[in-house]
């Protein structure tokens, strides 16, 4: 819900560090001069401003959530600036779902372009799978979350996971030789579908990863307090934070 939550005054959501100031979780990847976008919340529109996003050439969407899609409206601007598709790829479940809540975004009005014009649609027909883009490999994998399908991302030695609760072991064999691990968790006694802090912790562990970095915070975790109390190479993400990869795809 982002913090500081409305009407809260706890410590976290009155605290003057920006870095207890939480947007909805996304991600921009950066190869070169092009961009991807890992979900499209409803703060996008606000963090496009904020942090200078002024071209998109992809947009990653996890699952159906609205603080993982509710701002998919406001990429009509990137079709409106350049009259060129913006590739989307998400699985067939989500992109159901996504024709539900936007059906007006799906039917031609007066032959007004509508999204179907803007979009360019790529599924993720399998549960784990690779995929060319933009002349770079993408891996992606699949799990649940409270029954909703979820996609996680990798490109080289980077993942992106959120909104993870329930996977199969498989998942470990897909993030092998991953390096840094960007992972959601949620309150320090977690929830029906969210990673606790703790569980977050092991779950980085067991991937290998030699970095961690928690994101999807609620407002249980004072940033600096926290990161304090967890290992160097595990702790909290903040809003703006900058993350350098490698395409190379490691192996263990």
């Amino acid at each position: 819900m982002g913090v500081p939550l409305i009407g809260c005054k706890c410590p976290v959501c009155s605290s003057k560090d920006p870095k207890d100031k939480r947007l909805r979780p996304s991600g921009l990847i950066q190869i070169g001069d092009k961009n991807i976008l890992i979900d499209v919340g409803p703060d996008f529109r606000i963090q496009a401003l904020q942090y200078g996003i002024e071209t998109l050439d992809g947009v990653f969407i996890t699952h159906i959530h609205a603080d993982h899609v509710a701002g998919v409206d406001d990429l009509r601007i990137f079709y409106f600036k350049t009259q060129k598709k913006l590739d989307c790829f998400l699985s067939k479940e989500t992109f159901e779902d996504l024709k539900v809540r936007y059906s007006y975004l799906f039917r031609p009005i007066n032959s007004v372009p509508t999204v179907s014009a803007q979009l360019n649609i790529n599924l993720l027909e399998e549960e784990y799978g690779t995929f060319s883009f933009l002349d770079h490999n993408f891996h992606y994998v699949s799990y649940s979350q409270g029954g909703v399908k979820v996609n996680g991302f990798r490109i080289g030695d980077l993942a992106y996971i959120s909104d993870i609760k329930d996977y199969d072991r498989e998942i470990f064999k897909q993030l092998k030789g991953v390096n840094t691990l960007i992972l959601s968790a949620v309150g320090n006694g977690g929830s029906k579908v969210h990673l606790s802090l703790q569980d977050a912790v092991a779950f980085a562990d067991k991937v290998g990863a030699k970095k961690a970095y928690f994101t999807h915070l609620s407002h249980h975790f004072l940033h600096e307090k926290i990161n304090s109390e967890l290992p160097e190479n595990r702790q909290l993400a903040y809003d703006g934070q900058r993350i350098e990869f490698s395409e190379e795809l490691c192996q263990k």
